[in-house]
């Protein structure tokens, strides 16, 4: 009998297609596909070995394999250097389950039993002497079973004496090795006959995707990936897989390390507060947790403030271009992945949310991070800090004459709607600028479902801005965020135009009207 072996494997989002449902192989294909997925975790018991026939025909194995352990499923996906390549499918036979795929009695199970995933396949083995087995591995590398999580050494059940070794199906077909490994062996005094050895595979063994592709009606799409947040699994569902959430929700807890809350979003994010509604699918129901960005540390509740582990690299880029002394106003600061790094950095920070919950959280993160005395923090609106802190700051700082100059940066981290506050920088200071003054470069973020998401953003910015943006400004694209939507940054200097509100010189202002008098009235009349 087999012990448990190692653990399960973490997955997060594997995209590895299953297996087809119900059909044959041809036999000139049968060992090439049997190991066409891999198990993420230990073999549990097995009943028995025997030795197999060496000279046994294709067909009669796969006869053989089919009795004992059902359908060989005709689609396997076999991944080499990301691309995947399929098997074409043949006859669909539906009376056998798949080889290496759980059985197919789960198909529609809504609540997670993971007995029913319980199962028997068969595998090649060696039975060899103890004190050989490092040389033999050494030796037959190449032919020995070598996947994540499968031991390829187990116990002899029959023999306290010896080891089995376990080999690739796809290496060894027929159950017959070929001349080079048959050299090995007789060189080691070790007999080249081939066993089969019964294993029982549980739920432990097979892979998230495996399972819930098993699971779910067949064809449709499978959920195994998701975006982690601290110790919170967080999925988008689709409304064909909401029956089984709860299934999908333990499947992810089971799978994943660390993992032990999933939630799905049920509706959009609020655009105020950039929080949305969730369910909790599985775990607890703690959605207060920590966070490591960019070796920066967080904590939120995931429930009430806004946090997306994709824009990292994002949060890294803005905080890359800025120098030590420059000047951050971040609008819509969140709980301060653009802030803290920027103060960290020695920058002067405004950080300001709407959100009560995030400007909190926002305050408790800083002292976290030992920089609560480098950021000014707010709780206002965007428009608002904008007309109020922001130019303050920039009339006090744009009309002082320094030898180094100041750059100034302000971050719009609102995609759906931060374009539509631009237009505040119009007019936003009034006078001259200072000759020295190096005016404030926005970053401004926004979605776009355009053909030319580039032109859109800028054309659209522009509009709001007052000002046309050909030529002087950048854009980069984050992230996309769903099929034909994007997620840009625009990037550029706020014109001097558009900031300032000039005065009119004193010679060139227009004379006042003048009153008309009893005499213009009576010069009219003779005139007329």
């Amino acid at each position: 009998m087999w012990g448990a072996l190692g653990s399960a494997r973490q997955e997060q989002g594997s995209s590895t297609p299953g297996p087809a449902a119900g059909s044959r192989v041809t036999d000139s294909e049968p060992f090439r596909i049997l190991w066409g997925f891999g198990y993420s975790a230990r073999l549990l018991k097995t009943n028995h070995y025997r030795p197999a026939a060496s000279n046994t025909s294709s067909p009669a194995v796969w006869m053989l394999l089919a009795q004992r352990s059902g359908r060989i499923p005709a689609l396997f996906a076999v991944v080499q250097k990301r691309r995947i390549f399929t098997m074409p499918e043949t006859v669909q036979d539906d009376t056998n389950p798949g080889l290496y795929s759980p059985p197919p009695e789960v198909r529609g199970m809504t609540l997670l039993n993971r007995e029913a995933f319980k199962r028997t396949v068969i595998v090649p083995v060696l039975k060899v002497k103890k004190e050989i087995v490092h040389t033999l591995l050494k030796s037959l590398k190449q032919t020995v079973l070598q996947r994540p999580g499968l031991k390829r050494v187990v116990e002899d059940p029959e023999d306290e004496d010896s080891k089995l070794i376990i080999l690739d199906p796809h290496k060894v077909p027929e159950f017959s090795l070929g001349e080079s490994e048959k050299e090995v062996l007789k060189q080691l005094h070790i007999s080249p006959e081939v066993s089969e050895y019964n294993l029982e595979l549980t739920y432990e063994n097979f892979k998230s995707e495996e399972i819930l592709r098993a699971v779910l009606p067949e064809g449709q799409d499978v959920t195994s990936g998701f975006s982690r947040v601290g110790h919170i699994a967080h999925v988008n569902l689709r409304d064909h897989q909401l029956p089984y959430r709860h299934l999908i929700g333990q499947v992810i807890v089971d799978k994943n390390p660390g993992i032990t809350c999933v939630v799905n979003k049920t509706n959009i994010i609020d655009s105020t507060y950039r929080n949305f509604q969730m369910e909790v699918l599985a775990g607890e129901s703690n959605l207060v947790t920590k966070v490591k960005e960019n070796n920066f540390t967080y904590e939120l509740d995931f429930a009430k403030v806004y946090w997306n582990p994709r824009l990292s690299t994002e949060h890294g880029r803005i905080v890359e271009l800025l120098k030590p002394g420059d000047v951050l106003f971040d609008v819509f600061a969140g709980i301060g992945p653009f802030a803290i790094p920027a103060a960290k950095k020695k920058c002067v920070v405004f950080a300001n949310d709407l959100n009560p919950e995030s400007y909190n959280w926002l305050l408790h993160n800083c002292k976290l991070n030992k920089v609560d005395n480098k950021i000014k923090a707010f709780n206002m609106d965007g428009r608002d800090f904008l007309l109020g802190p922001v130019r303050e700051e920039l009339r006090k700082e744009l009309t002082l004459v320094k030898e180094q100059k100041t750059a100034f940066h302000i971050v719009m981290n609102l995609p759906a709607l931060a374009i539509e506050f631009l237009d505040v920088f119009r007019h936003l200071l009034v006078g001259e600028p200072c000759s020295a003054a190096v005016l404030p470069t926005v970053h401004c973020y926004g979605f776009s479902k355009h053909e030319n998401p580039t032109k859109d953003i800028q054309e659209r910015a522009g509009a709001v801005l007052g000002a046309s943006l050909e030529g002087r400004c950048s854009t980069y694209l984050v992230r996309n965020v769903a099929p034909n939507k994007e997620m840009l940054c625009i990037t550029f200097q706020i014109p001097v135009d558009v900031l300032y509100k000039r005065p009119c010189p004193a010679g060139e202002k227009p004379a006042p009207k003048r009153l008309r008098t009893c005499k213009d009235s009576t010069e009219e009349n003779i005139q007329s």
